[in-house]
């Protein structure tokens, strides 16, 4: 049973409408992990810390990375080492810090993000395409009405 099929007609509007939101959000994060594993051999958590990287072609520091991803700095050191490993991201000494390593994408790793990204976002297009372009929009502009008057830190960390 999903989260949805738990709220019944008795229940406000707004918490089957949030319980439908994350029934979605499942659903489609279940397919991109899917698809992430079988053609790519890789897991969500190692495309996301890739997804940091290539934001920040300078690198990050480890503790920046744990942040934007919102895990803790052993689950990246995992992650990390692995990617490492196979050659798709590399350590680099930070100046004036030897304790300080900062990660970023290798040429090769780099590559392969760029692949699994248009992937990733053809399959995030599919996932919407019983919505025509209207309603896409529609659903987008008010989900941004929730997200203006809804608290957006926790413990000084925005959510993204």
């Amino acid at each position: 049973m999903d989260l949805e099929a738990r709220a019944h007609s008795e229940h406000p509007d707004e918490l089957r409408l949030w319980l439908r939101l994350l029934t979605c959000t499942q659903l489609i994060e279940k397919q991109v992990r899917n698809s992430l594993r079988e053609q790519f051999s890789t897991t969500l958590p190692r495309f996301d810390l890739m997804s940091q990287l290539e934001r920040a072609p300078e690198g990050l520091k480890m503790n920046e990375l744990s942040r934007r991803m919102m895990v803790t700095g052993g689950n990246v050191t995992g992650i990390t080492d692995q990617l490492v490993t196979e050659g798709l991201v590399e350590r680099v000494d930070v100046a004036n810090d030897r304790r300080a390593w900062r990660v970023r994408l290798t040429p090769r790793g780099r590559k392969l993000f760029n692949e699994m990204a248009q992937k990733h976002e053809a399959w995030i297009v599919d996932a919407f395409a019983g919505l025509n372009a209207k309603e896409i929009a529609q659903l987008h502009k008010l989900l941004g009405k929730v997200k203006q008057t809804t608290p957006t830190t926790t413990n000084n960390t925005e959510i993204a």
